[in-house]
């Protein structure tokens, strides 16, 4: 059995995964899973998000410790949630047997305008300054990261309540972008990495994922038409991706 920890991004929440989590255990048998929320999100969105990633980094250590879940952890997220994991794994290379980290950017590898494509700032902009109903921010964001999922308007629905149920704070956003923002990883974490990216995302170059693979020399795959989310919108593929994966580097973990 393998345990393996799932992180979403910037004000997403551990329910944005969808069915993904069912996906991945049909294709790493041995899986089990645990979502967790970053605070400010999801349901922790009472909490005040850290400005720095390795506080996030340290909330995850401290709560799968309070579960009496004992390490080491596989962890796989996205964007933000992939910055928290590379710093967990840097502040705590004893629990971390592995990070599988799907479109993410680094300083000081990458520029600003690819980490956040600069056709996406006027209507990221505009949401931030003059705000939106909860379909509105949502039908950007499924704009914004999908290419290819299908029954969009139930995702939508879906993520529209979960808005309004759980919602994150502008300032909560504003935090959780800065602390993005700031964080720096130049070294590698001794423990094994997968990158994966999309060569069709609209929001994050994949560039930076081909950079950082280069300058750390880890595996790498790269979907040809997926979107920022790319577990949204091939999951499966994602989860092979993670299974050849770990047949050459952790096969401990694969079962």
């Amino acid at each position: 059995m393998s345990t393996w920890i799932f992180l979403r991004g910037l004000t997403r929440e551990s329910r944005h995964w969808g069915a993904f989590p069912e996906v991945f255990r049909k294709t790493i048998a041995d899986a089990e899973i645990v979502t967790l929320d970053l605070p400010g999100n999801g349901g922790l969105h009472r909490m005040e998000s850290p400005l720095r990633v390795e506080q996030m980094a340290d909330y995850c250590h401290a709560e799968m410790l309070s579960r009496g879940l004992k390490p080491p952890y596989f962890v796989l997220a996205m964007s933000l949630g992939a910055m928290v994991a590379l710093a967990w794994a840097q502040r705590h290379a004893e629990e971390i047997a592995g990070c599988v980290l799907i479109n993410t950017s680094l300083r000081p590898f990458s520029p600003f305008h690819q980490r956040l494509r600069p056709r996406n700032y006027p209507v990221l902009l505009k949401r931030a300054l003059l705000g939106g109903s909860p379909g509105e921010w949502e039908a950007a964001i499924l704009a914004l990261t999908s290419n290819l999922a299908e029954d969009r308007a139930s995702i939508l629905d879906a993520w529209i309540a979960l808005r309004r149920e759980c919602p994150v704070s502008r300032r909560n956003a504003l935090r959780q972008l800065w602390a993005a923002s700031r964080y720096r990883a130049e070294v590698a974490p001794r423990s094994p990495l997968l990158l994966l990216a999309s060569a069709q995302d609209r929001l994050v170059d994949p560039r930076c994922s081909r950079q950082l693979a280069s300058r750390w020399e880890t595996a790498f795959g790269e979907h040809p038409a997926a979107g920022h989310d790319i577990p949204l919108d091939d999951g499966p593929w994602v989860a092979r991706q993670v299974r050849d994966w770990l047949a050459m580097t952790a096969p401990s973990g694969s079962g």
